[in-house]
């Protein structure tokens, strides 16, 4: 589905028209035909129309043809001189079925950009179901769009055709009469986007103002450096896997109770499904995970009893521990808010609940919006009795045992507290979202602005680097396992940044480690294809992007994965590191790669997952995909055989 391009071809006759019982052809229409647009004609007949005679001979085609009296031009000549912006408009038709095609919604028609909304705005472009709001920039292509002009457009260009494709209540290409007209179409479009995001105009002053100084990539990508992505991509092997084939589905096991709601994956014997009532234990095999028939129940581990002093809702993080045998169970205080005043602790080999922790700092008590490990493979050390915490201006690190050294008591302790350990509590103005660790718990911070800060596993006092934000909040951040890459994921897009520099001693750091200064590359994006994009839902947003699962120095992950609604979306991290990818051809700005596999489930998924790379077999150099939905968990295989 989307590792093809094929549906990206205007393939479509000009006989067939968007919306074309409103729009009645004449003759002279039907003859139409654009010599640019690169489209093949389909077959009359099969429309239903009656085919005309053929003529016999060749002498009664050329008379036709004198008859006609054609003259040929080139087919911006005859576009209308008073018509400003002039494209040709296709509208995409028939979703993700057979008949799935572009049509033409207008020959020719003007495109322009407006202000809509707030003083000064022009009224009757505010969208009714959209609140007044200090003006901004809304893209009008004739009478039939009209879209803001923002990320969640999914504006993609095709160079070679003087072509856009982009979203707007539907999927719409333009087509260009000349490149002049597309270049100048592209870079107002990115104007207007940059003044929508940051609500200035996008000077190169005001630029070097949003992004700062030293992240000439953000602002120019053609000017950076990207030395460090080549440099990156020679020490790492090729991968023999084309992710557009060779997936195929190897486990499929109906869960139990009433439906899943996490995903807590093991690196060694057993992985666990989360649902509302309880958790299922289920084996790890080299091709995907199996149930085992064990089922642990909250009400017999007392989770909805004893003391109450947190507020119980569906579990929406658990945090595998002391060589997977303990389990962090968090919990939101409300749908609507996921902090958290604390957690409970699963003893795995009991099968029971075993205390509720609280979060408090100084006497008081306070709240967490995230947990993780130390590290990434901190949950196989069976001694570990560390972890740490995230809060919208908190960063920490909590211990089980008393101030003493000692082991609290689980069983008599009627209210234990967490011992705050490290950390630093931010005045104001981080807004944390998430965050991850790598291999030797250094740490990731994704935040509302769209930042992403790097801290050392020694301080989160400061950041040693601290890289812009785009435009969207980062929703979720993962990093590899040696700290060289960083993913975030946003509703509409992934961001992948590399951290490695050099400093001014000539040696290779990331930027966990030292101040990266100017020397930093420009980063990529990883996105959905228009048409993609809209198939996915008006609701559905990219969520939970994450890096194949690495444990060991040395070892390279070999793919990234997201969940947006009923898909789950594969990218292979070589080709996107790859410069001379063939998605990079022509692209102007930040780098987009749209080459991926989708696997299609006909419900939501709750979490898409890589099993840790120990279970990658002989015949396949990934581990299994891991896809849960409400009520199934399903496994794929990533075969090498060509």
């Amino acid at each position: 589905m989307g590792g093809s391009h094929s549906r990206e071809e205007l393939e479509t006759s000009d006989d067939e028209e968007y919306e074309s019982e409103e729009n009645e052809s004449s003759e002279d229409d039907e003859k139409y035909e654009d010599s640019n647009d690169n489209v093949e004609d389909g077959e009359r007949n099969s429309s239903g129309r009656k085919a005309k005679k053929t003529p016999n001979s060749m002498e009664e085609v050329e008379a036709k043809l004198r008859e006609l009296k054609l003259k040929y031009t080139n087919p911006a000549e005859n576009v209308n001189p008073n018509l400003s912006n002039a494209v040709k408009l296709y509208a995409y038709v028939g979703g993700n079925t057979p008949s799935g095609k572009w049509m033409v919604a207008d020959k020719v028609t003007g495109y322009s950009f407006v202000r809509s909304g707030g003083e000064g705005g022009d009224g009757e472009d505010e969208d009714e179901d959209e609140e007044v709001e200090d003006s901004w920039w809304v893209l009008k292509v004739g009478e039939r769009v009209k879209v803001r002009v923002s990320a969640e457009a999914q504006l993609k260009t095709f160079p070679e055709q003087k072509r856009v494709d982009f979203v707007a209540k539907g999927v719409w290409a333009m087509k260009f009469f000349s490149l002049e007209d597309y270049k100048g179409f592209v870079g107002k479009f990115h104007e207007c986007l940059f003044e929508n995001t940051y609500g200035v105009e996008a000077t190169d002053a005001n630029k070097v103002k949003v992004y700062g100084k030293d992240f000439i990539g953000w602002v120019k990508p053609e000017a950076a450096d990207d030395s460090m992505w080549e440099d990156a991509e020679d020490g790492f092997a090729q991968s023999p896997v084309s992710v557009s084939k060779d997936l195929r589905e190897e486990f499929e096991e109906a869960a139990d109770g009433d439906g899943i709601q996490s995903l807590a994956l093991g690196a060694l014997d057993n992985s666990f499904l989360v649902g509302d009532s309880g958790i299922q234990v289920v084996r790890n095999y080299a091709h995907g995970i199996q149930g085992k028939g064990v089922y642990v129940n909250f009400d017999s581990g007392n989770y909805r009893k004893g003391n109450t002093s947190l507020a119980y809702s569906t579990p929406k993080k658990a945090l595998l521990m002391r060589a997977e045998t303990n389990m962090l169970l968090m919990s939101p205080m409300t749908e609507a808010k996921p902090h958290s005043k604390g957690l409970h602790q699963v003893d795995i080999e009991t099968g029971r609940i075993v205390t509720e922790w609280k979060f408090e700092k100084d006497g008081t008590d306070i709240t967490m919006r995230d947990i993780t490990n130390d590290g990434k493979g901190a949950q196989l050390d069976p001694s570990g009795s560390t972890f740490l915490g995230l809060d919208d201006n908190r960063l920490c690190r909590w211990d089980m045992r008393d101030k003493r050294g000692m082991v609290q008591d689980l069983v008599t302790s009627s209210a234990p507290v967490l011992n705050w350990t490290q950390g630093h509590q931010f005045s104001r103005g981080t807004n944390f979202q998430c965050f991850a660790t790598t291999g030797d718990g250094s740490i990731v911070v994704g935040s509302l602005d769209g930042k992403i800060r790097l801290y050392s596993n020694s301080s989160m006092r400061q950041a040693k680097t601290a890289f812009p934000g785009l435009g969207s909040p980062i929703t979720h951040v993962d990093v590899t396992f040696d700290g060289k890459w960083i993913l975030g994921t946003t509703d509409t897009y992934l961001i992948l940044i590399c951290s490695i520099f050099s400093d001014k001693d000539g040696k290779t750091k990331t930027g966990f480690a030292g101040r990266m200064g100017n020397r930093i590359a420009a980063p990529r994006l990883l996105k959905l294809t228009p048409l993609d994009s809209h198939l996915a839902g008006v609701n559905n947003k990219f969520r939970g992007a994450q890096f194949s699962w690495v444990t060991e120095n040395g070892k390279q992950e070999r793919h990234l994965v997201a969940t947006v609604g009923k898909f789950s979306v594969i990218w292979n991290f070589q080709n996107v590191k790859n410069g001379s990818h063939e998605c990079y051809l022509n692209q102007e700005g930040l780098k987009s790669c749209y080459c991926y596999k989708i696997v299609l489930k006909d419900e939501s998924i709750v979490d898409s997952r890589f099993m840790n790379d120990k279970y990658a077999v002989t015949d396949s150099p990934e581990a299994p995909l891991v896809v849960a939905t409400s009520r199934k968990i399903r496994s794929f295989s990533i075969s090498s055989r060509q």
